[in-house]
């Protein structure tokens, strides 16, 4: 929610040397570097060269905690289904299983009124077999120019869908429909955290994204994000998604209570 409110708000002056997104804390367990130290990893961040070629990057290279990984099943897909109802009070199953059709929602109109010619709007957009590959965690660079392909009534849109699916009251008044954003907060942050790689992707001529071109963009080799974006570039990598001595998943994706104390 709050890049969107900067995006609106600053909209009309967006840097031309485009704009870095991060959370508010310095340390977390996301964060891209080996002690998880964020105000280190923005120092070492090459803006400039994580804006080629694209004009957009996660500040994120190691696979582990996004859909990168050819492992990780489509949303769409049956598997995706079942651990959503075995599992329905994990965010992480329900944000997949609601991602196909916010995509329709969001990005193709409203999918609900072709309910009668397609047996489930879930399918309509995204099919059963195609994965949105993405890296997690919502921290990335994005030009100026890819900020402004889209209209700054298209971010207002876009944070109206997430208040008409709040339960904090914003939008008490609002009666909440199957095109809202889901109610807890949790899902629909991540549903949103796997948007901006497609908001700030580079659409060809007839506005249409390459699946395969986007999943691609939004995963590069562990190996060349971390050369392009920090000029680490001797690294031992171990496959796609991960290089030695640079990042590791904290147990239960906490780090311990006196870290902050112990590190800074």
């Amino acid at each position: 929610m709050a890049y969107l409110t900067f995006l609106i708000d600053n909209y009309a002056d967006m840097p031309s040397a485009g704009a870095v997104f991060v959370h508010g804390s310095r340390w977390a367990w996301h964060n891209d570097i080996p002690d998880y130290d964020n105000a280190a990893l923005l120092r070492s961040l090459n803006v400039r060269a994580a804006l080629q070629p694209a004009g957009y990057s996660n500040l994120r290279c190691d696979w582990s905690a996004g859909t990168c990984p050819s492992s990780v099943p489509p949303q769409g897909s049956l598997e995706t289904r079942l651990s959503s109802a075995v599992s329905p009070w994990n965010p992480r199953a329900a944000s997949d299983l609601a991602l196909p059709k916010a995509l329709g929602h969001l990005f193709g109109g409203d999918a609900d009124a072709r309910v009668n010619e397609i047996r489930s709007a879930f399918h309509l957009y995204l099919g059963r077999n195609d994965a949105v590959r993405a890296q997690c965690c919502a921290q990335f660079v994005v030009s100026r120019e890819r900020v402004w392909q889209h209209s700054r009534d298209e971010y207002i849109a876009l944070r109206q869908w997430l208040l008409d699916g709040s339960d904090d009251g914003v939008a008490r008044n609002v009666q909440r429909g199957s095109r809202a954003a889901p109610g807890d907060d949790r899902v629909a942050g991540r549903i949103v955290s796997y948007l901006w790689h497609i908001l700030f992707a580079n659409y060809g001529d007839d506005g249409a994204i390459d699946l395969d071109q986007l999943n691609r963009d939004a995963c590069p080799t562990a190996s060349e994000c971390y050369c392009r974006l920090y000029g680490k570039c001797d690294l031992k990598c171990r496959g796609p998604g991960s290089c030695k001595g640079q990042y590791s998943m904290p147990k239960n994706f906490k780090l311990p209570e006196d870290w902050e104390k112990t590190h800074s």
